[in-house]
């Protein structure tokens, strides 16, 4: 099992984390976007077109700057979800 595929079913059958924060909605749409390229991801054998690279790129910039302001009981989550992000970028060859 590849680590995208295994990271992902970790990812899927979590729970939304409890947590209050001003970023909530936020942190939500990046989930929400996040787990989109990945099922396109996985469910496409040519992998992510270029818009959805793009996109995926700026979603991880954003959890990298939302990730300090977390709360402890949901940085796990979010840490998960930024590695799901790398690891889908860097299995098309971008940073």
């Amino acid at each position: 099992m590849s680590p995208i595929v295994a990271l992902w079913e970790v990812h899927r059958d979590a729970g939304w984390p409890v947590f209050s924060s001003p970023d909530e909605g936020h942190l939500m749409t990046l989930d929400t976007v996040i787990g989109g390229c990945t099922t396109y991801f996985l469910d496409n054998p040519e992998g992510l077109d270029a818009q959805r690279l793009a996109i995926l790129a700026d979603c991880l910039a954003d959890l990298d700057e939302l990730l300090p302001s977390v709360p402890e009981e949901a940085s796990a989550y979010f840490e998960r979800l930024r590695t799901l992000a790398g690891l889908l970028l860097a299995a098309q060859g971008s940073p």
